[in-house]
């Protein structure tokens, strides 16, 4: 790289990300060691692998930064169906693991093609919303910016793997942003509401609480005559929706979906089957206190309590050892981070660095959002990484593609 291009790298967004990432592998350390540890580089444990990802992170961080910007902008498509492909072939070459077809495995090398997809499908997007011939304000071109979603969505819930997919909803963020209606954000939130509060009280209650709304808002309302079709309208969906709630949840929903949701919503306890995760998970969380246990002290972390500790419950680790402070200052972190890349899109002069930036800032968030809800018990359990935090080489490299690519274009921004 030149020294001009190196300076004009935003090193915040780089310092961020390191930290995250060697405070990641603190916990990783932690959470998968024994009751001792000769070497913090041991290839026979998770932390020693995660040490060798890390260090060939920055190898690709390198290689991307000496990449011309111009060149994922200009190849972004071609990015994309390589991608795709890598999807589609999981059904053919893929290894099934944890009951998800969701792995390439090469000797001792695995690889996950889902982690790679969410990068090359945000350049994407950024490159047909920035095209001149795209109106987003236009409902065709906005049926096909969701297709172009839709598309990585179908591939990875045939593995199955739900959790990566829902993902994908964050990127409407971005799409808002460049100016399609806020109805769609607004329907869907309406509509998951709709989904969890039928599951609570039934559709009948549903019903009648719609009925009574209608009525209240019709009777304090001046233009009766204006609203009335559209309050009938909304009627008609609230119901149409909330009465097919169970044929969703017992036909379409898998019966470990079913038992989360249960779970969460309280119409179960069951602290030693599915619900064991979670439970163990707070025990653990409250366990930390206000200033933790201290790192690698935690009993339930060392104890082994909670499954799959170092992975997607990576965090329960940070609340157990390091408490409420440490917790709030994990949380603290991403959220600078995630209004830094929100910041330098922002700023961005190209509609295509924008965009993009816009999807990484969405990706993380719902990322982050997301398993710190599942892993508090705030949200049911779905198999989404914490950024940085989870052990795991193509999560780890996913997200470095993901957040530095973002960083190129932002250096090249004053050149475009």
């Amino acid at each position: 790289m030149k020294a001009k291009n190196v300076s004009s790298i935003d090193w915040l967004s780089v310092f961020l990300y390191i930290l995250l990432v060697v405070f990641g592998w603190v916990n990783i350390i932690s959470s998968s060691m024994g009751n001792s540890i000769e070497s913090v580089f041991d290839m026979s444990q998770p932390y020693g692998k995660q040490a060798l990802w890390i260090g060939l992170s920055f190898v690709l961080i390198v290689f991307i930064l000496a990449v011309e910007g111009k060149f994922f902008e200009r190849f972004a498509g071609l990015i994309f169906l390589v991608s795709m492909l890598s999807l589609a072939g999981l059904h053919l070459f893929g290894k099934t693991i944890s009951g998800a077809t969701s792995w390439y495995v090469f000797g001792p090398v695995s690889l996950q093609p889902t982690e790679f997809a969410k990068a090359a499908t945000a350049l994407a997007l950024a490159m047909y919303v920035s095209d001149l011939q795209t109106n987003i304000a236009k409902w065709k071109d906005q049926l096909k910016a969701f297709v172009i979603l839709l598309i990585p969505v179908f591939l990875i819930m045939t593995q199955p793997d739900a959790g990566s997919a829902i993902v994908y909803a964050a990127m409407i963020f971005p799409l808002y942003r460049e100016g399609i209606t806020s109805l769609y954000i607004s329907i869907g939130f309406a509509a998951v509401t709709i989904f969890i509060l039928t599951l609570v009280v039934g559709p009948i209650y549903m019903l009648i609480g719609a009925l009574l709304l209608g009525v209240l808002i019709y009777l304090f309302n001046r233009h009766r005559k204006n609203i009335l079709k559209y309050l009938l309208l909304g009627i008609v969906a609230i119901s149409a929706l909330s009465f097919s709630v169970d044929f969703v949840f017992y036909k379409v929903f898998k019966q470990h979906h079913r038992d989360r949701f249960n779970i969460v919503l309280g119409k179960e306890v069951d602290a030693k089957g599915i619900g064991y995760n979670t439970n163990q998970s707070e025990i653990a969380i409250g366990n930390g206190g206000w200033l933790g246990k201290g790192w690698t002290k935690g009993t339930q972390t060392k104890g082994n309590f909670v499954p799959e500790q170092h992975t997607d419950y990576i965090f329960s680790t940070v609340g157990e050892e390091w408490g409420f402070l440490g917790s709030f200052l994990v949380i603290f972190v991403f959220s600078v981070f995630i209004l830094r890349i929100l910041y330098l899109a922002e700023r961005q002069k190209k509609q295509f660095s924008r965009v993009y930036g816009y999807c990484v800032a969405s990706i993380v968030f719902m990322h982050f959002f997301v398993n710190v809800g599942m892993v508090t018990g705030i949200l049911p359990t779905v198999g989404i990484p914490l950024p940085f935090f989870s052990y795991g080489g193509s999560g780890l490299w996913g997200f470095t593609v993901l957040v530095f690519v973002f960083i190129k274009l932002d250096s090249e921004r004053m050149s475009a």
